[in-house]
């Protein structure tokens, strides 16, 4: 048990290091593009949110690799594509069944669960947040 916690704690940490760098990078890249399209402001919103919706995609794809890497290293599954599914379906949640994790690693399937949980959810309000800021909704117009 302690391992599993202590893996899936380190697991955890860099994702949400990982999440934190690619947030950052995405508003970034949002700012360069809203700033190089200024006259064309219907169009800035437009491919300022795809940049924003992709990126997020992108950042929470390579945690998901992560948390695969992870799971192939340690012996979890036979194979790297059985470990970037059961990673894949484990961190949206969505859990399937088809692939049960080893008695011994529960636990830590088990906290992949709630990571892809809370930083879905973060990367949630970072879309709400894009689409008010630069996107096509304002607050108090749309909703």
């Amino acid at each position: 048990m302690l391992v599993n916690l202590s893996l899936g704690t380190l697991m955890i940490s860099v994702t949400v290091v990982i999440h934190t760098f690619g947030l950052i990078g995405i508003t970034y890249a949002m700012g360069r593009i809203t700033a190089l399209f200024r006259n064309r402001q219907h169009r800035s919103r437009i491919l300022a949110m795809n940049t924003v919706v992709l990126g997020v995609f992108g950042v929470l794809t390579a945690e998901i690799w992560f948390w695969a890497m992870c799971y192939h290293l340690i012996g979890f599954t036979g194979s790297f594509a059985d470990a970037l599914y059961f990673a894949t379906i484990t961190f949206s949640t969505v859990g399937y069944g088809d692939i049960v994790p080893p008695e011994e690693w529960r636990m830590l399937a088990a906290l992949e669960g709630i990571n892809g949980f809370l930083l879905i959810g973060w990367s949630t309000a970072y879309l709400v947040t894009a689409g008010i800021r630069v996107g096509p909704f304002r607050s108090g117009e749309h909703f």
